[in-house]
């Protein structure tokens, strides 16, 4: 099974991550990080499949994909 994590202290919520996700289970959160942007998270890990397209999408290498 894969695991994504999310730096969400580095994001910068552009959603580039969310369109790129073939599942649809990446979603751009309701709280704030510290910078006042909403970072990105996934709502159900298990429907994960580990392609880490959201993770070459993203500008700020934020994401981080485990098989």
């Amino acid at each position: 099974m894969a695991k994504v994590t999310f730096n969400t202290e580095l994001c910068k919520g552009c959603g580039l991550c969310v369109g790129a996700c073939p599942k649809k289970i990446v979603c751009l959160s309701e709280s704030l990080n510290a910078k006042g942007y909403h970072p990105a998270t996934i709502s159900d890990q298990s429907a994960c499949i580990g392609c880490a397209f959201c993770a070459t999408m993203c500008p700020d290498c934020v994401i981080t994909v485990e098989k």
